[in-house]
């Protein structure tokens, strides 16, 4: 039984500022070993469920946050930037199940720590089918065109919220409650950890019932950017289309390609908003 694992670090118990998740941070340190924790208990509990390999790509900032000797079950490790699919880059359809963990929650949506949608200098919102939508909503497109399950999310409070029109049913292991965009109530992080490991075990044990995200094709991802000159860009994208001064839509029946212009409309105005 195979699992992939997008890890990000917003979402992990005690991370509340972007000191702690940056590696020019003088806490990073310390903050990357607690995602390294969340991420091995999310293994651990797998494989005590029966899931015997796993593929962990690495979706936080550069992308080489975790210490690849130190992840449990002797999982691969796909780290670096400049992946054609991003935080879903390694996916196929020969997994058995997914699970996003340390996930946070959207730039537009209630207070969640350090939330954002890919870039918070660039984008605003993002609307799946009309339906607000996080990275973990967005990136549930790549897991329906491969016909995978995503089973497990962790994060704060509001994270589990936003997943679940496009996961309904997905396990949630909550472990921080968010107070504002920069403060939160954590868990202890053995804790945290605990939580985690047993929603992993029951995730994997809930697959042979699971079904794929349940978003309707052909999908469609509103953008709305936090200027004209960011929207005017995006249309640059092939596909991409002009809804007003700020917003830009994206259609598309195969929700793969769908990910990938979203993908590259993101790293198109990053370059130009940073």
């Amino acid at each position: 039984m195979r699992i992939f694992i997008s890890s990000d670090m917003e979402g992990a118990a005690g991370v509340v500022d972007w000191d702690q998740c940056r590696p020019a941070g003088a806490q990073y340190g310390y903050f990357r070993g607690l995602l390294q924790g969340e991420v091995n208990a999310a293994i651990e509990g797998a494989r005590g469920a029966g899931a015997s390999e796993f593929l962990v790509n690495d979706s936080h900032s550069a992308m080489a946050n975790l210490r690849p000797d130190e992840l449990a079950g002797r999982a691969r490790y796909l780290s670096g930037r400049h992946k054609p699919l991003y935080m879903m880059q390694g996916l196929d359809a020969s997994f058995d199940g997914i699970f996003f963990v340390s996930y946070h929650g959207s730039m537009s949506g209630p207070s969640s720590t350090l939330s954002h949608t890919y870039n918070p200098k660039a984008i605003a919102e993002v609307r799946l089918n009309g339906v607000p939508a996080g990275e973990s909503g967005i990136n549930a497109l790549v897991a329906l065109g491969h016909r995978v399950p995503v089973v497990l999310i962790t994060g704060d409070g509001i994270t589990a919220e936003e997943i679940e029109p496009f996961c309904p049913g997905i396990r949630a292991a909550v472990v921080k409650s968010s107070v504002s965009r920069f403060a939160a109530d954590s868990m202890h992080p053995a804790q945290a950890r605990e939580l985690i490991r047993d929603a992993a075990h029951e995730a994997v044990q809930s697959l042979p019932r699971a079904v794929v995200p349940a978003i309707e094709l052909p999908a469609t991802l509103t953008v709305r950017f936090r200027n004209t000159d960011l929207a005017e860009m995006a249309t640059w994208i092939n596909g991409a289309v002009r809804e007003d001064e700020l917003t830009v839509r994206l259609t598309d029946a195969d929700p793969i390609r769908l990910y990938r212009s979203f993908v590259a409309v993101v790293m198109l105005t990053r370059a130009i908003a940073e």
